[in-house]
């Protein structure tokens, strides 16, 4: 058996993460050993006698900075676990965090995801990342929201964690194209119907009709995404399609 991908995550906050990381599909996961989450809480690696992990910055300013040595303390020590751990920290002036990023995060087996908090951080910690990650460009309370949709993100890609290998495959932005539209019983609802040729039983239409309205909906939602896409003949055709 493969051992399981390792997310250990820094934070002032462990408790948190205990209902996200507690149900549905991340429960199964870690109950099945396809993750493992740890949580580092780096005010215990805070050694004066008041356990201080933050402090006024340096020039003035509002707000209170995140102390280097608690934080380098507690990144040394889960570390240790794992040398070659790809290190991640949460925050605004990151990378905004997509799905090809989730892809290549999934094919590790470990990853150090590090949640700011208050006004900031010393700058100091950003030489000992690889990676800096933004989930969007606004501004939360800390980093441990980030992590939880980072870390969700990243093991639904990690295999035999969803039910069918396909479901991901099939997920928005996978070849940067959304979702196609789904349905389920019952056939009418408030006067409005199922799609006939999803009742067809003709798979290679199905798989047709489901492509064009991917297209569809991304050109008509998401012009950003689809100007990325190369189109295949039959995308082009389907396109043109009344």
């Amino acid at each position: 058996m493969n051992e399981p991908l390792l997310i250990q995550i820094l934070t002032l906050f462990p408790e948190m993460f205990e209902g996200p990381f507690n149900h549905s599909i991340l429960k199964r996961a870690q109950e099945q050993r396809l993750i493992e989450f740890r949580f580092v809480n780096f005010r215990d690696f805070a050694y004066d006698k008041h356990r201080m992990v933050d402090d006024t910055p340096y020039g003035g300013g509002s707000g209170m900075v995140l102390k280097p040595e608690p934080i380098y303390r507690a990144l040394q020590a889960a570390k240790a676990v794992k040398p070659d751990a790809k290190v991640i920290l949460l925050t605004p002036q990151g990378e905004v965090f997509k799905q090809e990023r989730a892809r290549q995060l999934a094919a590790y087996r470990h990853l150090i995801l590090i949640c700011g908090h208050y006004e900031g951080f010393d700058e100091r910690i950003r030489a000992w990342v690889d990676l800096e990650l933004s989930i969007g460009d606004y501004v939360l309370t800390g980093g441990e929201l980030a992590a939880m949709i980072v870390s969700d993100a990243v093991a639904r890609l990690v295999p035999g964690v969803l039910g069918s290998e396909n479901s991901a495959v099939h997920d928005s932005f996978t070849e940067n194209l959304l979702d196609y539209p789904q349905y389920t019983r019952p056939f009418e609802f408030n006067g409005m119907k199922v799609p006939e040729i999803l009742l067809s039983g003709h798979h290679a239409q199905i798989e047709a009709w489901r492509r064009k309205q991917a297209l569809k909906r991304t050109a008509e939602r998401r012009p950003d995404l689809f100007q990325k896409l190369v189109l295949t003949e039959e995308d082009q055709r389907l396109l043109k399609e009344e």
